[in-house]
């Protein structure tokens, strides 16, 4: 999802798998443009239970991480350094950081602690110090981590400081919720199957189309997952104030 920032130095880029990646951040940025307007009262719809709205962001988090999973073996590919792989993290780590600081300000009693941003730093570590080295092998090991939290689920991580690990029996109130199963089972799928196709120098992905709009969305990522927030979020309040319409805050 968040690993397109910071292409290493003279590597071409894939522009299908930015296009792949640009489309998730598009279809990402309407769901919450349309939160923002159930928030400001614009619209009227239920974002927890409706499974409209629960679906949608299932398919969203599934291209995010499936897209991630194959731009680290893209970069497993092209041996990307160890200090280019953990200031990458850092710079993922500290937004997710960034995210719970404005989350708490403006959901207190449902701030974002362990959202998509925790999430895939939390994966991308179990990646790096196992799933790297098994390659498409790593496939096997999917199935598994997505149908966890189905056979081992546990009242004893419902508890906040174990919901990281997704084998809860009852998801906390939280506005983001990304925990380490089962979603390590989609980016690992992403993962395997990219693994596979560097076997064929990547072919296929470089035969993706791409399509320019996406493609340079998908080139940024985490920039734009931390700034299309705020900026739809101010756009709302301005056009509220000027209506006369009432803000949530």
């Amino acid at each position: 999802m968040l690993e397109g920032d910071t292409p290493r130095a003279g590597a071409s880029r894939l522009g299908g798998l930015d296009s792949l990646r640009g489309l998730a951040i598009v279809w990402m940025m309407a769901f919450h443009f349309s939160f923002d307007l159930n928030w400001f009262g614009y619209i009227h719809t239920d974002f927890y239970t409706s499974p409209l709205w629960l679906w949608q962001r299932v398919c969203i988090v599934s291209l995010f991480l499936l897209s991630s999973g194959l731009s680290q073996a893209v970069s497993d590919a092209r041996a990307r350094s160890e200090a280019a792989f953990w200031k990458r993290w850092a710079q993922i780590f500290g937004a997710g950081l960034l995210v719970v600081a404005g989350s708490w300000l403006l959901f207190p009693d449902s701030f974002i602690y362990f959202g998509i941003l925790q999430g895939v730093s939390a994966i991308l570590l179990v990646h790096r110090l196992l799933g790297r080295r098994l390659g498409p092998w790593v496939l096997l090991l999917a199935p598994l981590a997505i149908a966890a939290p189905h056979v081992f689920a546990s009242a004893r991580f419902n508890p906040p400081w174990w919901n990281w690990t997704g084998l809860i029996t009852h998801k906390p109130i939280t506005e983001d919720y990304v925990p380490l199963l089962p979603w390590l089972g989609v980016f690992w799928a992403g993962a395997g199957v990219g693994a596979l196709l560097r076997r064929v120098d990547l072919r296929p992905l470089r035969v993706l189309p791409r399509v320019a709009p996406l493609a340079w969305l998908g080139r940024w990522p985490l920039s734009v997952y931390l700034l299309h927030q705020p900026l739809l979020i101010g756009l709302l309040w301005l056009a509220s104030r000027v209506l006369g319409h009432p803000t949530p805050f």
